[in-house]
């Protein structure tokens, strides 16, 4: 593995620390969380959560008592994750692994991927690779739900600037340079800058790559059937069954194991 390679999509420390301080676990955003609570009722067996990050999803959908675990390749979003649930007396499994390798000895009633984390795999090659892994892991008539945000979140401001406190006063900056747009690959690429400052002084600072792809909606939709999924419902902002339009800020694929 290169530094690029370990580097990309890392979530290290104050990157993991950035986002629980951005998406803390019960902050709601839009619908998402009645959205999956709906769609996954009627599980009996177990559900799995990729890239599962510090349970923003995961901690409401177990404490509304559906059978979920996750993996994450971060072991510090995963040590976020841990916590909320140590504080709320819940205690799934939790694994550290990938996308590209997970490996479960048992199958899956549901596999959801939320809020876009489905393009942090860059290589389209890769991704239809974990498509595949999805439905083997899937029992018969198994369901998978994945998040994708629309192409036009990818085309915006090239530099963005944003900050945080912590709850001990220190000041959390994320400077997000754009450094590459590839048209043919669908794949954006950006530095992400973390600093950390306390009493004036830059305490603490990371530097990460973060590559995320796009797809069209055709387009993953007919990964989805290559892949082996049938009764494809394509919903937009979590209203399921809903046609997305251009106003749409999540565009949601349901697909079932045939």
């Amino acid at each position: 593995m290169t530094t690029q390679d370990h580097m990309n999509n890392r979530y290290g420390s104050l990157a993991a620390l950035v986002y629980d301080l951005d998406k803390p676990v019960g902050r709601i955003f839009g619908r998402e969380i009645d959205f999956y609570r709906e769609r996954l009722a009627d599980c009996r067996g177990r559900i799995l959560e990729p890239g599962v990050g510090n349970g923003r999803l995961l901690v409401p959908l177990l404490e509304a008592g559906l059978p979920i675990e996750g993996f994450d390749a971060s072991e510090e979003m995963l040590e976020r994750c841990r916590a909320y649930c140590r504080t709320r007396g819940l205690s799934p499994r939790l694994e550290r692994m990938r996308f590209q390798d997970f490996a479960y000895d048992h199958a899956f009633d549901a596999i959801i991927v939320p809020f876009g984390s489905f393009q942090l795999i860059g290589d389209f090659g890769e991704a239809l690779a974990v498509l595949r892994r999805f439905h083997d892991h899937l029992a018969p008539g198994g369901c998978l739900i994945v998040d994708l945000d629309p192409v036009s979140d990818f085309f915006g401001n090239s530099l963005r600037v944003r900050s945080w406190q912590t709850g001990d006063g220190d000041l959390i900056t994320l400077q997000a340079q754009q450094v590459e747009v590839d048209h043919i690959a669908q794949r954006k690429v950006s530095h992400l800058r973390y600093e950390r400052w306390r009493d004036t002084r830059l305490i603490e600072t990371q530097l990460e790559l973060f590559t995320l792809r796009w797809w069209g909606m055709r387009e993953f939709e007919l990964a989805l059937k290559a892949s082996g999924f049938g009764d494809i419902v394509i919903s937009g902002s979590h209203e399921h069954g809903r046609a997305p339009n251009r106003e749409d800020w999540m565009i949601t694929f349901e697909g079932r194991r045939e």
